[in-house]
Parts: C-alpha cells; sequence; structure tokens
C-alpha cells in the first residue's frame, strides 16, 4: 500500500548505526529498533559517538523532532543530551569533548535564542550557534544579538577557535568565534561568498573557495594566525578569458518602514548613461537572500549582456540581516515583500534617468515564482513578468508535492488553510488573478515534485479564460531545476525572448521558438 507521505521517496527508510572493524571485518550493530539515527561527529580521542535521532510528529508543528545522544564507541552507554527539539539540526563535540556545538532556529532548546518581538514567530531557517556544557547540560546562545545566518561550522582543535560561514545580507562571509569570550570576527578574505571552506587540524591554517559577483570560483589559503590569504588557483580566470562583462554596484532602498532594502545592479558592458535601457528585477522574496552568486541559474551579467540593466532586490524575510527582518517571511505570504520590490524598483527608476520605466521586467523561481503572481496583482509597473516554478494557490501548494507542508511550517507557522483564510485564500495569486493585466510568463518542470507543475497549469489556464497575454513552457521531464543541458539552454533562450518580445518589442525570437505552438511546449 501506498500512503500520501510516500509521495517523498524513503520517508520510510530508518537509518542505523553500525560499529565496523576493518580488522576482522565484523560489523555489530549500534542502534536499533524504529528509529532514525545520524552520526553527527566522533570526538577526538575517539572514546565518544555524538549521535541524532530524528522522528516524526504530524500533529504538530515542528513536524520532525530531534534528540541527541553521546554514546561511548566501546560499551555503547548513553548519555541523553537534548530529547525531542524540533529546531535543532546539527551538533560537533569541541576539541577536548567536553563541550557540543550545536545549530538551530531561534526557536531551539526553549527559545533561549530567539529575540524577535513577542508575538512574531522567527524563521526556521535563521541558523543560529548554541553551546552545551556536557557535564551541566547547560546551553548558551552564542548568535542571539549577530545578525548572519549561519551556514558551516568547523571547531578548529590547532588555535580552539570556532570558524563558520554565514548568510550576511547578499554576501557570505567567514567568520572566527573565540568560544570562552563568545566575541565574534569577521576575516577579511578577497571574496565575496565564502562558498566552502576547511581547517587544518594541527596547523595554523585554512582553504577557502569563493566567488562574487562579477568572478567565478577561486580557491585561497588563509594563516589563521597573520590573517593573510594566498590565492591557491584562479578557476575564475580561465572561465571569463575574453569576456567583458558589465558594471555590478550596490544600491540601498529606504522603505517607508524606515528599513534599508539591500540591492545591487548590474549594468550592460559599454554602459551608456545617455541612453535609455530597459530593466529585469529579480528577487526570491522567500527565506533566503538573492545572494551574490556568479554562478547561479538566473545569471545577471548575461541578462545585463542582452542590453538591461539587472537590479537584485533583497525585500523583507530574508536571512542575513538578522531575526526580526528574517521573521518577516512567516505568516505575511507576499505582504510587505511585495511592496518593498515595487518600491525598490520605483525609487530606482527615479534616481536613474537611463532606466526606460516604462520597460520593466521581473522574474522569480520557487518562492519568487509565487511573488512575480502576486506582484502582478498589487501593481503595474512591470510590462513583463516571468513565473518559474511559481506557488499560485497556496492552499494546494500546501497539500501536495514533497515540502508543501514542511516548508509551510516555515513560511505559514501555525497557520493551516482551515484556520486562516486570509494568508492561504486572499493572498493567493490565483484568487486575484483577474487583478492580472501584466505579460506573464509561466516556466515549470514537468515533473517538479517541489511545487508541483499545476500551480503555473491552474494560474495559466485562469489567465486564458480571462483573455490576459500569457504563455506557458512546460520542461519535460525536468523537476524543480532545469538541469538537462540542452533544456536548459532551451529554457535560458525563453527567458531572453519573453523579456525581448515584451520589453524591446522584438517577437523575432520568440516566434523563432514557439511560433508554432505559442502558448505551451
Amino acid at each position: 500500500m501506498v500512503e500520501p507521505d510516500d509521495r517523498q521517496p524513503g520517508w520510510r527508510n530508518r537509518n542505523q548505526l553500525v560499529k565496523f572493524d576493518l580488522k576482522s571485518g565484523l560489523a555489530q550493530p549500534v542502534t536499533y529498533g524504529y528509529h532514525n539515527v545520524y552520526l553527527s561527529d566522533i570526538s577526538e580521542d575517539g572514546k565518544y559517538l555524538l549521535v541524532m535521532k530524528s522522528e516524526s510528529r504530524l500533529t504538530e508543528r515542528p513536524t520532525t523532532v530531534y534528540s541527541l545522544y553521546r554514546i561511548h564507541a566501546d560499551s555503547f552507554e548513553v548519555d541523553t543530551l537534548v530529547t525531542k527539539d524540533g529546531f535543532m539540526d546539527g551538533a560537533q563535540f569541541s576539541p577536548d569533548g567536553k563541550q557540543v556545538l550545536l545549530q538551530g532556529s531561534p526557536e531551539a532548546f526553549g527559545g533561549i535564542g530567539n529575540v524577535v518581538p513577542e508575538g512574531r514567530v522567527p524563521s526556521m531557517v535563521d541558523k543560529q550557534l548554541y553551546l552545551m556544557d556536557i557535564r551541566t547540560r547547560q546551553v548558551k546562545p552564542m548568535t542571539k544579538e549577530f545578525n548572519p545566518c549561519v551556514s558551516s561550522v568547523k571547531w578548529c582543535k590547532a588555535d580552539g577557535n570556532i570558524y563558520f560561514n554565514a548568510e550576511d545580507k547578499d554576501c557570505i562571509n567567514l567568520f572566527r568565534m573565540n568560544p570562552k569570550t563568545g566575541n565574534i570576527q569577521r576575516l577579511n578574505v578577497p571574496e565575496e561568498l565564502v562558498t566552502n571552506f576547511d581547517v587544518a587540524s594541527s596547523a595554523s591554517m585554512l582553504m577557502l573557495k569563493g566567488q562574487g559577483a562579477s568572478n567565478s570560483d577561486r580557491i585561497y589559503t588563509l594563516n589563521t594566525k597573520t590573517l593573510k590569504t594566498a590565492l591557491f588557483e584562479d578557476l575564475s580566470k580561465d572561465i571569463l578569458q575574453g569576456i567583458t562583462l558589465g558594471e555590478c554596484q550596490a544600491w540601498n532602498y529606504l522603505n517607508d518602514r524606515g528599513d534599508t532594502i539591500c540591492c545591487r545592479y548590474y549594468l550592460p558592458p559599454h554602459f551608456d548613461a545617455t541612453k535609455h535601457y530597459p530593466m529585469i528585477v529579480n528577487y526570491y522574496g522567500g527565506c533566503s537572500p538573492t545572494s551574490r552568486n556568479f554562478e547561479s541559474r538566473y545569471p545577471h551579467h548575461a541578462y545585463a549582456a542582452q542590453g538591461y540593466v539587472v537590479l537584485v532586490v533583497n525585500p523583507s524575510g530574508a536571512t542575513g540581516f538578522g531575526q526580526e527582518f528574517s521573521s518577516r517571511h512567516v505568516n505575511t505570504a507576499g505582504e510587505g515583500v511585495a511592496q518593498d520590490i515595487i518600491g525598490a524598483t520605483k525609487t530606482f527608476c527615479k534616481e536613474h534617468a537611463w532606466v526606460d520605466a516604462t520597460k520593466i521586467g521581473c522574474i522569480g523561481a520557487s518562492y519568487g515564482g509565487f511573488m512575480t503572481q502576486y506582484l502582478q496583482t498589487v501593481t503595474d509597473i512591470f510590462a513583463a513578468a516571468i513565473s518559474h516554478a511559481g506557488i499560485s494557490d497556496h492552499t494546494s501548494y500546501w497539500g501536495e508535492g514533497y515540502w508543501g507542508y514542511s516548508y509551510s511550517e516555515v513560511s505559514m507557522a501555525n497557520s493551516y488553510p482551515w484556520t486562516d483564510k486570509h494568508l492561504y485564500v486572499e493572498q493567493s495569486p490565483l484568487f486575484n488573478a483577474d487583478k492580472i493585466h501584466t505579460p506573464l510568463l509561466f516556466l515549470h518542470g514537468t515533473v517538479d515534485t517541489n511545487v508541483p507543475v499545476g500551480e503555473s497549469i491552474q494560474m495559466f489556464t485562469a489567465l486564458k479564460l480571462l483573455g490576459r497575454e500569457t504563455a506557458m513552457v512546460l520542461v519535460d521531464g525536468q523537476n524543480h531545476h532545469i538541469l538537462d543541458y540542452q533544456k536548459r539552454k532551451q529554457w535560458q533562450n525563453t527567458i531572453f525572448a519573453w523579456f525581448a518580445k515584451w520589453l524591446k518589442g522584438d517577437d523575432t525570437w520568440w516566434k523563432a521558438l514557439y511560433d508554432k505552438m505559442p502558448d505551451k511546449k
């Protein structure tokens, strides 16, 4: 029999922990029964295992809870460190094995790291660091007043410091924490996004990989004593050989609530300030920032090379700007977020005469696809819009796909279709389709397990029945991301062709792609 939960492959699978003797080849079970168990860490002296167990409970948020255990590697004696905390998701030993460094959201450990205003629910994906003393079981929040959102963490044996990278506005910076004092220092490295790093166990050295808004990956060494970096390998050099890029500049928008909204813009190569350019606005609008990645599925420099100014907006609700800011993603379903995008777009046009304010397009994917649809129901400033894998109806998304109700734990915390009609119905673009007059293109993989393809189909159908300008391109056999190389090229060309048609008045490219099938592929 197949149950609804089985729409997620492996839902019923349970991982167990086994001790394997390399000399004898014998395997000995460490855990057994109806437990889903993960090995989080092994102490430096090899005596203890740090083991995490997950359990499902669908009747209460969060629907998955975690317990943490310290298990003696020889006797298998178990010490329970944490019991059924739904907001913890990572753990590692200190080098001396006396402490445990924990990761979790602001609601972890009874909310000791929560600083959002009373009555507000924190974002479950705004990751924080906590430190537990194993002897006393006391847990201390280490990043409570620290705005960046923690990503990867390494506790260095050589100097005793904790190194981690974190979303820091639209960058990913590298930080060092003194676990004794709690002091956090941002390390000065040459890249805007430190995407990967590792520390040496017995030397004052770490290696990092990073990129920026206008360069691809480069690899560096960093001396943790002198804090000097040295280029180890420049992967970007060959990738960008012979390529001319336009400028990328930071730009901030002060909204009506007094918030500084972090934005940036890209100019076409050989930009001429005496000319007028169409503009494309990109955003996510969900729980994460639209970071300064050079390599992404929305390559901003490639858009600029088509002759567009590109404005990237990080509206309210994104992590990397502090807990209060990220909590605005919860139970808003686009409210406030849309106003930030609209206000930033209008203000940017007023401040930059070289933007043609009558030729502005917008594009977003997943929750950003929802934002594309939602924006068209509340503003008419856009001349063209593209929604990739966007949510059109929060109620149908909530109950379908792999992540509907579980992502709603983040975005619609403790709110359900039967308890909050405003969020699930009134904030759904489908129920406001008659307000949309912007030419709107829907892109979607036919086997999308994150946002089911029906989310685009039903909205496309509504706009067709309303007689509005719309088109839909379904990418056969592709999931939430378009990964097949040839299909990805077609998908990217479709985006370029739609904007060329509506922002440049040139439908040649679009006709070449879809003259025989103008509505869908």
